[in-house]
């Protein structure tokens, strides 16, 4: 006796506005090798690095996509490098109504260069108007102290202070050699130290 079994899966894509899907919509300009950099007052705030950015719109809002990832580095006042944002994938919406969303997602990296500390998730949201990141995803943050994991996060936009939601139970602890020669190469001038 032979048995056949037809299964049957369908996805839909998720609706943007007009009747289009998001996969049907296509680009109303394309920027190669994209490099912007904000000032504030002749001060370099933020600059932001990426090979590919498309550029969609619709009735209600418009979008820009960075397929082949993107880099974010941000700055403190004395204009030191302070966070830099790495993922695979990242969006930035834009409604009519004034209001913007940013997400990045792909192994998302978030580094604070100067408290050396080291987020990384899958998705991350950046709410420009309350200047906050979070995320509800699985992270790990590994810092000079230790290294802890859970789900959810929330930090201002530049991760100075990084909290988990929900922690696991378990800390792990890093034992630090005193002896050890960290060199910031983002901030560092002069001659690099012979080992």
């Amino acid at each position: 006796m032979t048995v056949s079994l037809l299964v049957v899966l369908s996805c839909k894509d998720k609706k943007v506005g007009s009747g289009e899907t998001e996969s049907q919509l296509r680009p109303i300009q394309a920027v190669d090798s994209m490099f912007v950099v904000q000032t504030e007052n002749g001060r370099v705030v933020s600059r932001m690095e990426a090979t590919l950015m498309e550029r969609y719109e619709t009735d209600s809002l418009s979008f820009d996509m960075f397929k082949n990832g993107f880099a974010v580095y941000s700055y403190d006042d004395t204009g030191n490098l302070e966070t830099v944002i790495t993922a695979e994938t990242a969006r930035h919406y834009k409604f009519n109504d004034g209001k913007e969303k940013w997400e990045a997602f792909g192994n998302v990296v978030i580094k604070n260069v100067i408290k050396n500390e080291t987020m990384e998730t899958d998705t991350i949201y950046w709410n420009r108007a309350e200047e906050k990141i979070y995320t509800d995803c699985y992270v790990k943050m590994y810092s000079p102290d230790g290294f802890m994991q859970g789900y959810g996060m929330q930090s201002d936009e530049h991760a100075r202070n990084s909290i988990l939601l929900k922690p696991f139970d378990g800390f792990g602890y890093v034992v630090q050699d005193s002896t050890k020669v960290v060199l910031d190469s983002a901030n560092f001038m002069g001659p690099i130290p012979k080992k």
